[in-house]
Parts: C-alpha cells; structure tokens; sequence
C-alpha cells in the first residue's frame, strides 16, 4: 500500500496518529477495572487495529472475563515524545476508544473512536475509514536518529534554517531545536526565557523514503544562505 500524498504541506491528522501508533514503545489501557501501564507489549496491524500482549497479572485479562460479552469498553492512550532533549517534548497524545476481545493469542483492540491532540492543544476527531486506509509517515521510523543526528551534529545547521522565520517570530529566541520531521517539511521548536512556539518548514517536494531528505534538506539550508534577512543570532544549542 502506497503513501498517500497531500496537497497540503502537513500531514492529515490520519497520518500523524499512524505515526505515532508505528513508534509508541508504551501505552496507557483503562477500562471499568482499572488502568495498565504497557511497555513493549503491543503491535499494530495494517488497518490499526492494535494487538495487546499484557503481563499474566494484568487488569486487562480480568476486563475481559468480567465483562458482559467479553469485550469491555476500553481506553488506550499513546504519547508522542519528541526525541530531541526540549523543556517540553509531548508532541502529541492519541486516544482510541473502542472493545478489547481475545482472538486466541492475544487481546485485540478494536477502535471506534479516535482523537488526536497537538502540542498546542488543537484535538482533531479521525475519521476511522480513513484512519484504517492510512500508513505511517515514511519517515516515522527513522525521524527520531535524523532528529537526534541534527541537532546533536549540525546545530550549525538548525541556526542557519532560522534564516527562513521571520524576524519578528525570533524575538526572544533564546535556543531552537528541531521538533519534527515527516515527509512534507521539519518542524523547529523556538524556546523562549517565557514560553515557546513551534514553526514549520515545508519541503519543496514530500518525500517518499529516507533518501530524499538529504536533499530536500540541502534545498531548505540553500534558501537559508540566500536570505536576506538578518537578525542576532540566537543560541542555537
């Protein structure tokens, strides 16, 4: 199955909940019973839904029992950290409610309702048709070593990107750090002594796979240099 292309230049809030989905290591699961903290113990298979593997002495295999067909209302939340070190790095939270049923190996989860919520606090309801037609940004697995690489070997870099924010967006800029990347641009997070805002940088092109972000990448940094805007610079560390 083939990315789906935007016109826009962010992705639909179907593709950042596959994203999240694809690189959460834990999740919160509450039902009537109570609420697990799972580690390590869930998959996604192609059309979302999310198979759960809980410790013997989990509430989970409990909920089920108790529950009047076997498949109790349940509540599974994903966090989406950013992995760059950032006064404030939840990027996003994802809530799934749906039922929990055993298909014979492991609890299945089958959503009914999804809703995403930004850094800014902007919650978008996602479509379920669309949410199950939808796969993970193509740099999903991997935006957590570019980010990391960036800001870690080329905070040289990430200043000269600032070029392209306007100048009244800098004031008070205290450090920029990149926040985000997906195939349509990467995201820089502005920290202020007060506060903080995040801008985008929207790619030339999506990107299908890893290899053409070096290049879209080198694009943006060419846009830099030729600015002409000029301003203090910020610490960029």
């Amino acid at each position: 199955m083939g990315v789906r292309h935007s016109s826009t230049a962010v992705p639909t809030a179907a593709a950042r909940a596959r994203s999240v989905l694809a690189t959460a290591w834990s999740c919160a699961v509450t039902t009537e019973i109570g609420r697990d903290e799972l580690v390590g113990a869930h998959s996604v298979t192609e059309d979302g839904r999310i198979r759960l593997s809980p410790p013997e002495d989990s509430a989970l295999a409990a909920a089920v029992i108790c529950a009047p067909r076997g498949e109790p209302s349940t509540l599974v939340e994903f966090t989406d950290v950013a992995p760059v070190p950032l006064r404030d790095r939840i990027r996003a939270r994802l809530w799934l409610s749906g039922s929990l049923a055993y298909d014979g190996q492991d609890l299945v989860f089958e959503p009914t309702c999804a809703v995403l919520q930004e850094s800014s606090g902007e919650r978008q309801g996602v479509e379920l048709d669309e949410f199950a037609l939808t796969v993970p940004d193509p740099l999903a697995e991997a935006e957590s070593r570019l980010l990391t690489h960036l800001a870690d070997a080329h905070p040289d870099a990430v200043e000269q990107l600032t070029r392209l924010i306007g100048p009244d967006s800098l004031q008070g800029v205290v450090r920029v750090r990149p926040l985000a990347l997906d195939m349509h641009g990467i995201s820089l997070r502005l920290e202020r002594a007060r506060g903080q805002a995040d801008v985008r940088l929207p790619f030339h092109q999506p990107v299908d796979d890893i290899t053409q972000v070096t290049e879209c990448m080198h694009a943006l940094l060419m846009r830099a240099r030729l600015s002409t805007t000029r301003r203090g610079r910020p610490v960029g560390g």
